[in-house]
This record gives C-alpha cells, structure tokens and sequence, in this order.
C-alpha cells in the first residue's frame, strides 16, 4: 500500500506533466471527487486504483514511488501558508521529509502546519507523532512559547487517544511553563484548557474546576474563540460534577457570545456540545439536541472536516436511540463503522456502549452485557475513572431492565398465577 500524501502529490504532478484534468483521469472508473482526495492525501488509495490511474498515465506503477519534487523547505511552508485548503501541506510532509538541513525555526512552523492538517483528518497516529517530533524542536530552540504550544497540543492529542496518565504530565508542565514565563493570555490560556480536559478526562474534578475557574477569569471581558472555549470547558467540568444547569447555562452563553463570521468551525462545534450535553441530560433533552444539530449540519456543510462530520453523525445515532428509534439508531452506527473511526477515545467508547445496548434490545442480550463488562474495565485501566462509573452504571442499568422483562415474561405465561 503506497503512503499519503506522498502518493498524491506524486499522482498531481504525472497528471498535470501529462496535460489530464481530474476528469480525464477519473474517466468512468472512479469519481472526480475521490480523485480529489487522493491527491489532497485525504483518501488512502487502493490497489486497483494504483492499476488504473498507472495504465490511464501510460506509467509502471513504481514511478509513484518517486518523491514529489517540491522545492526547499522555505518555497514550501510559502506555499502552505498562502494556499487555502491542504494541497500545501500535502506537499510539504513530503519536502520535510526529504530535507536535510538544519533549519529548525523553519522545521518547527512545518510540524505545527503538518500536526493542524492530520488533527483535521483525524489521523491521531500520524498527528502523536508529528506533535512529538514539534516538541523535540521546540526544546532545541529553548523558547518558551514555543516549547508551551508544542506541549498543550501534545497532551490534547494524548487525551484524544485515551493515554491520559502521560497527557497529564505534559499538560501540567506546559502550564507550568506558561506561568513560569508568564506568558500571554492565548499561551496561557491555551496550556489551561488543555490542562482542565485532561484532569476531567482522568476523574480529577476538583482540579479541573479550580483550573477552569481561574481560565474564565483570565478570559472575563473577552469575545473571542478562547472565551467561547473556556466557557465551554466550565461547562463540560460543572457537567461532570452533576451541576447540569450551570453547564448548560455557560454552553449557551458561549454560544450567543460567538458569532459565526469570527470562527464557523467553533461555532458549529459549540452545537456539536451542546447536543451532546442535552443528550446525556437526565432525562434526556431531544428536542433541544435536535435543534443543536440542525444548526450544527448547516454550518459542517461548509466547514465540515472528517472528524467533525463523524462526529456529527455519532451523536445523530445517539439521538436517534434516545428517541426510540432503535432500527435507525443501528443503521447509523453501521454506517459510522463503514469507514475509518476518527473520533476521540471517549467518543468511540461512548459509541461501543450504545452499540452494546442496541445489543440488548435486540435480543443478544448476553453478548450486550460482556460488551460494556470489557469496556468498563478497559475505561479503568486507562484511569478513565469517570467514564468507567458512566459504563458500570449503564451496565448495572441494563441487568436491571434484563431482569425486570424475564420476570414480566414470566408473568405473561399461560399458568402464570399473580398475587
């Protein structure tokens, strides 16, 4: 299997040295949008498609093992940073990965450019490492600021992956740095922000609620994306506390504080938590979350990233479950496991405990309960400890529904004698 982006940057520049568009390429055998993809290194490609776009290029398919000529690093990270969309950085992970000269000032904006494009396509494996290499950098150069960014993204993209123990270790030492130094409102902020997720992510909320505490202080007076994400992290803290009504009044306040011209993408993310908050809600809030929803498909049709469109669909499956809609609830889920899940950890083991309780109403009831057994204890070795009570709970939930329907079973029997 050829890798990307390499193997689309190389399969542009046959193409373009051939004088083809995309749809001469594409012909009949594949669509122009997924050739597109290829090209971008959104879409990794298969062994049928290297065949045929070889045979239409009139080339031997080791010639996509050849590395796309694209320039030095510096003609590269200018093209990244002046071009819309990811044709850029597709084409400098493949200049940055055959340099040799030592330039780390320019090697440290190329990984931080590289780590942003495989966060957007959730490839958290290809984005961990590109993050560890930027913090190496970042200590090479000693800056402070540099070396803080480096960590807080880290630790995001370690706590995505439910590695929490370490993400906590970086995340408190990125906040240190940023007190340390004293650094400005957005580093210091940042370095908070990530602190607090991964100290709720690890079941430590009273930490998480002094250090939100003091982020929305340090924000208080502001209107920008880091206020609206510091109130959404108060809310997400509070929410985990059991306080449902604080949260939800500092989720809405984020919402009516940003404006969709300042940041689209937050905006919609924003309704993305807000239905996943009315959803987990007791009793569960669905005309709310459906109207989050709503909002939030309308904005992802035009800023919509892999990750946020998954992520999108994961809580359609929920809602739909919550409403009832049990059939529908499955074949949404199946269509979320048709392709790559790029979600974060908590996103896909909430997702696995829904599919063990669609188990359960559908009659395998046994294969259900082992399910969220293995998932609970999965949650707790990852020092989940939050997550791991949410599945226990849910697991003591469903012996308890399972046993009240044999007994109404049992009750329904002809001979069935009642008191």
């Amino acid at each position: 299997m050829l890798e990307q982006p390499t193997f689309g940057r190389r399969l542009k520049e046959l193409r373009v040295e051939r004088g083809l568009s995309q749809a001469s390429l594409a012909g009949e055998e594949i669509s122009t949008g997924y050739l597109s993809r290829l090209e971008s290194g959104a879409r990794q490609p298969t062994e049928r498609v290297v065949t045929y776009v070889a045979q239409v290029l009139g080339v031997d398919r080791s010639a996509f093992d050849t590395p796309p000529s694209g320039g030095s690093l510096a003609q590269a990270l200018s093209i990244a940073t002046s071009t819309d969309g990811d044709e850029g950085i597709a084409n400098l992970i493949a200049v940055l990965a055959q340099v040799r000269e030592e330039a780390p000032f320019m090697r440290w904006q190329a990984l931080w450019l590289i780590s942003r494009y495989w966060q957007r396509h959730g490839r958290r494996d290809e984005e961990r490492a590109c993050l560890e290499e930027l913090m190496r950098v970042a200590d090479e150069l000693a800056l402070p600021e540099l070396q803080c960014r480096a960590r807080f993204q880290l630790a995001r993209a370690l706590r995505s992956t439910g590695e929490v123990p370490r993400a906590l270790d970086i995340a408190v030492n990125a906040y240190q740095l940023a007190k340390k130094a004293e650094l400005s409102v957005t580093d210091t902020g940042g370095s908070l922000l990530t602190l607090v997720s991964v100290e709720a992510e690890a079941g430590r909320l009273p930490d998480a609620r002094a250090h939100v505490d003091e982020l929305v202080q340090l924000v208080a007076g502001r209107s920008d994306p880091l206020a609206a994400e510091a109130l959404w992290s108060a809310a997400t803290v509070r929410f985990r506390q059991g306080d449902h009504e604080v949260a939800r009044g500092y989720l809405e306040q984020a919402m009516k504080q940003l404006d969709s011209n300042v940041d689209l993408t937050l905006w919609a993310r924003l309704r993305l938590a807000a239905a996943s908050l009315h959803l987990q809600s007791t009793p569960p809030q669905t005309d709310r979350a459906h109207e989050c929803l709503e909002a939030a498909a309308s904005a992802l049709a035009l800023v919509g990233t892999p990750v946020l469109r998954q992520e999108l669909l994961t809580l359609q499956t929920h809602l739909a479950f919550e409403q009832g809609r049990y059939a529908d609830a499955r074949t949404l889920h199946a269509r979320l496991h048709g392709d790559e899940l790029r979600l974060t950890y908590r996103d896909q083991v909430r997702l696995h405990i829904l599919d063990a309780r669609l188990m359960i109403l559908e009659g395998r009831e046994d294969e259900g309960i082992q399910r969220l057994k293995e998932l609970g204890e999965q949650a707790r070795q990852q020092s989940n400890i939050d997550l791991a009570a949410e599945i226990w709970r849910i697991l003591a939930e469903s012996l308890e529904d399972a046993t009240r329907a044999r007994r109404e079973q049992q009750a329904d029997r002809p001979g069935a004698t009642g008191h």
